[in-house]
């Protein structure tokens, strides 16, 4: 008799999701690695919602320290973290949440030279990141080894998702050709939370193979109104990413 994969004690804990997913969907979920780039104020909730849901391996990737004005929004980092790397505060609290995830870490800043190392093997690419300059580095890796990239980004009270699957769906670029000029934005700590979210939902739903996945979409959620609209994307022939595909 083969060994289970998933344990008992798993099978305890992950019990009010059990009847969502089913045991299978549980495994799937162990055994996926995912990449987080960005431990901040959307790698927080992601990370820790697929901590929780029992995602296999977790590799988080931040160059930072926690700072003090990080703190009303990065939930992984408390007021004793401030001046750790966020890598290391970030994985002690991921596993205390979870000792069943492998936390993996990488304390490095993503470029050209070593994005291909950075992700590695993983089998998803998350971005949480604030710049798009490196967002456009992982969505070019993403597209040219077929990995799942999923993208969230958040300004003031105002963020977007959208789930990008290689080769079937608009990128990152056929949406956002440009680069939205750099800043230190401002930031209210329920946006990343809401936002973070949803990209974490989005992830447990390919893995395990339930829903509809923001593919082709921009799920925009405006939290001063309290409405979400979902708008239809498509691929931009001419994208500088994904065309060369074809």
């Amino acid at each position: 008799m083969s060994k289970k994969v998933i344990t008992e004690e798993e099978l305890s804990r992950y019990s009010r999701q059990l009847p969502l997913i089913g045991e299978e969907g549980q495994e799937k979920l162990k055994k996926t690695k995912i990449l987080i780039a960005g431990a901040g104020g959307l790698g927080s909730p992601i990370a820790t919602y697929l901590a929780l849901a029992g995602v296999g391996c977790i590799v988080i990737v931040d160059s930072d320290n926690v700072e003090v004005s990080n703190l009303n929004r990065q939930t992984l980092h408390w007021s004793a973290d401030v001046g750790r790397k966020k890598t290391v505060s970030a994985k002690e609290k991921l596993r205390t949440i979870n000792p069943y995830v492998e936390v993996e870490t990488i304390s490095c800043t993503i470029g050209e030279t070593n994005v291909n190392d950075v992700v590695a093997d993983a089998d998803l690419i998350i971005d949480a990141l604030d710049n798009f300059a490196t967002r456009y580095l992982l969505n070019s890796v993403a597209v040219l080894r077929n990995i799942p990239f999923f993208h969230g980004a958040v300004r003031g009270f105002h963020g977007h998702v959208m789930t990008i699957i290689p080769n079937q769906t608009a990128c990152l670029r056929c949406v956002f050709p440009q680069s939205p000029p750099a800043e230190i934005f401002p930031i209210i700590g329920v946006t990343p939370g809401v936002i973070g979210s949803i990209q974490a939902t989005e992830v447990i739903k390919y893995i395990t193979g339930k829903g509809e996945l923001l593919t082709n979409k921009l799920l925009l959620w405006d939290g001063l109104s309290g409405e979400m609209n979902v708008q239809l994307v498509k691929k931009n022939p001419s994208c500088k990413d994904c065309s060369r595909l074809k």
